[in-house]
């Protein structure tokens, strides 16, 4: 299904350039939107465009409704491992039914409190997957929701 062809990618980069197309998407006087500096890595480059694009379109979508929305796009160390990630301070998720998140047509919101197909997650974990890589979430219901992910160091 995915040919992945990696390549060198700086992901902060990337990021700016997919936020370039969510403009029209958000109020900018009411949306703080916080792009760390993170450290290069090797990747499809359309992939990784196409994870962020999801993430970030997620991320704007559940924290649209806040006075302040926040996202922030950053990374950190996990167990020896860089592990970007998209943040919101949105209506988050209970952590019960984080097992449903990353399935096809799975929905924790009704549709009619915010669109979508519910198969952007699904995307997000089949492209970290078919790069080595792992992707979860936490979230609090009414404080937001972090997304992560690993890419494979191999090449």
């Amino acid at each position: 299904w995915l040919v992945i062809n990696k390549l060198p990618v700086q992901p902060a980069e990337l990021v700016r350039n997919v936020l370039q197309d969510f403009q029209s998407q958000y109020a900018p006087e009411r949306t703080e939107i916080i792009v760390n500096d993170m450290p290069p890595c090797e990747a499809d480059p359309a992939l990784l465009r196409q994870v962020f694009t999801n993430l970030l379109e997620n991320a704007l979508k559940y924290s649209s409704k806040c006075a302040h929305a926040k996202v922030e796009v950053g990374w950190q160390e996990i167990n020896d491992q860089v592990a970007y990630f998209v943040r919101d301070n949105g209506v988050g998720f209970d952590m019960r039914y984080v097992s449903k998140l990353f399935g096809v047509f799975q929905r924790l919101h009704r549709i009619d409190e915010f669109e979508g197909t519910g198969v952007g997650l699904a995307t997000v974990k089949r492209i970290i997957v078919r790069h080595g890589g792992r992707v979860w979430a936490e979230g609090e219901v009414g404080k937001g929701s972090t997304f992560f992910f690993t890419l494979s160091e191999e090449d």
